[in-house]
């Protein structure tokens, strides 16, 4: 019986010939993510060495720029770490800040058939580039950077098997509203993401998948390599690396069909993801008072280009704030090239540094009492983006731009069909 991607990961990287699910292994780490959360005061141990600085990350996203004390004093720890074991992949406030996971994808940081491990609940985004990646708690990730491994018990897995074309107004965000809507958690599972649909989706399409597969619980959340995933990576990389395929014998929990062209726009309705998604239209209407487009999911350029297409010659509703923050420098400079920024800045959008900010409640766009948001970031749980008493619903960029033409929640194919 053959191996699925996670089986084949685990098992190269544990030094064995075959894992199952129900395994536990011990596995090297090739990259660990350091962000500003494990500096902060009340978390950070000072660490004593580390197992090799070439295999560290450290970037500061979730409170950028600092909104106080605590959060600058973690900062400051964060560069001080830097300068005592020389790392050289930094991105501290400025030319090359942004948040992780659109970091890993801007700067190739993940190579197919690798492990990588951060502790922010997102990182199985970096999935979407054929490796195992996974958010593990404060003290898992910072024995992987002095000690350079870390353990895992292998999970069944479910495979996607995308087929067909998205139209114009659904993306992928809808996709896994579907998935997250019809199936559920999947927890103590892993997701692997291939068939010939995959073909048309951008990296960032498929990377709003991974990312978003946090959200089921799931383990890990994997690609089957293609050509345009591996001229990504070869482009932002130099590194060997060696991709991994799913056996044609695979033993998976379930095999699912998505058809991508008879998908439609998909909201998840207040204070939970899973098995709360709708059409558009059970929510359309519902007055807004924030439309949010940023995030690891959301923040790509992909997004901001899609929103500028929508709301390009009009302007935001009264009494709507429309807040849009590019998920990295690097996407923030190229949306400014195109015009997309200076779109958005004109129909009267607020243009946000990097920063998970807002998604986690942090700053720049919490809600206050009563608010309602239509947000295209990656969670809405109650209080998730401020106050309890607010009510976030999740869309698409697509649906998130048109319904902050309209101030109320809008069916995006009215712009885009």
């Amino acid at each position: 019986m053959g191996m699925t991607i996670a089986e084949k990961i685990l098992a190269r990287k544990s030094g064995q010939t075959r894992v199952v699910p129900g395994d536990v292994v011990t596995v090297g780490v090739d990259t660990v993510i350091l962000f500003d959360n494990n500096f902060m005061p009340s978390i950070w141990r000072e660490i004593l060495r580390v197992h090799d600085p070439e295999r560290i990350v450290v970037t500061f996203d979730h409170r950028v720029p600092a909104p106080h004390p605590q959060a600058a004093a973690a900062h400051k720890t964060g560069r001080e770490f830097v300068r005592r074991f020389g790392i050289k992949r930094f991105h501290d406030v400025g030319y090359s800040q942004g948040i992780s996971h659109q970091l890993v994808a801007d700067h190739g940081y993940a190579l197919p058939g690798s492990v990588l491990v951060c502790s922010d609940s997102h990182t199985c985004s970096a999935g979407v580039f054929n490796c195992l990646a996974r958010g593990v708690g404060g003290p898992d990730v910072m024995y992987a950077a002095t000690k350079g491994e870390t353990w895992f018990r292998c999970g069944e897995t479910v495979r996607y098997e995308m087929t067909g074309k998205l139209s114009p107004a659904v993306t992928a965000k809808d996709a896994f509203l579907q998935i997250a809507g019809a199936h559920g958690e999947h927890a103590t599972m892993n997701v692997e993401y291939g068939g010939p649909g995959i073909a048309g989706l951008s990296i960032n399409a498929r990377k709003t998948l991974t990312t978003m597969s946090a959200e089921l619980s799931a383990e890990f959340a994997t690609f089957e390599p293609d050509d345009v995933m591996l001229s990504w990576v070869r482009s932002r990389n130099s590194g060997a690396f060696d991709p991994v395929y799913p056996d044609a014998d695979a033993r998976y929990h379930a095999v699912r069909k998505i058809d991508l062209g008879s998908l439609e726009p998909l909201v998840a309705m207040p204070d939970t993801v899973v098995n709360n998604s709708q059409p558009v239209q059970a929510a359309a209407g519902t007055r807004i008072d924030q439309a949010y487009i940023g995030s690891c999911a959301n923040g790509t350029l992909d997004d901001l280009e899609l929103a500028a297409r929508i709301v390009k010659g009009q302007r935001v509703a009264a009494g709507t704030r429309f807040v849009v923050v590019p998920a990295s420098q690097t996407v923030y400079r190229e949306a400014v090239k195109r015009g997309v920024i200076e779109t958005l800045l004109e129909t009267g959008a607020t243009i946000g540094p990097p920063t998970c900010g807002a998604c986690g409640g942090g700053h720049m766009g919490v809600l206050g009492p009563e608010e309602v948001c239509i947000t295209s970031s990656t969670r809405n749980f109650k209080g998730r983006m401020g106050d309890p008493s607010s009510k976030v619903y999740m869309g698409s960029p697509a649906t998130v731009a048109a319904s902050a033409l309209r101030g109320v929640i809008t069916d995006p194919r009215e712009f885009l069909s």
